[in-house]
């Protein structure tokens, strides 16, 4: 199958650490084809401190709204210097019940974009 590009954001990050950020669409409609879930891939993500003072960021994977212990998936906690930036890369999946969750320590001082794939889940 061929995936899609996908970016996100940027978006300000609140001081409510179980804000969801991203979560993949489902895939419904149609006449007697089924259906199907998609899923984000995320291979490179920043966090920006557009302010004069450090703060904090965590993310969590899992349910809508959750930052359960367990699930911390970048970040737990992060400071980021002022005027500074955190680089992510790796390989994240997220499929239709996998919300990004999180937020920062200090409410919009931190913008999150990210850039990734997404594609029709089998």
């Amino acid at each position: 199958m061929n995936n899609k590009a996908f970016n996100f954001g940027p978006i300000a990050l609140t001081n409510t650490l179980t804000t969801n950020l991203l979560n993949p669409p489902t895939a419904t409609g149609g006449v007697n084809a089924g259906s199907s879930g998609n899923y984000i891939i995320l291979k490179r993500l920043n966090i920006v401190n557009k302010t004069a003072s450090a703060a904090t960021f965590s993310l969590w994977k899992g349910a809508t709204g959750a930052n359960v212990a367990g699930t911390e998936v970048i970040g737990q906690g992060q400071s980021i210097p002022a005027n500074s930036y955190f680089p992510w890369s790796g390989y994240l999946r997220l499929d239709v019940g996998d919300f990004l969750v999180g937020g920062a320590s200090a409410n919009n001082a931190l913008t999150i974009e990210a850039e990734g794939e997404i594609g029709v889940a089998g």
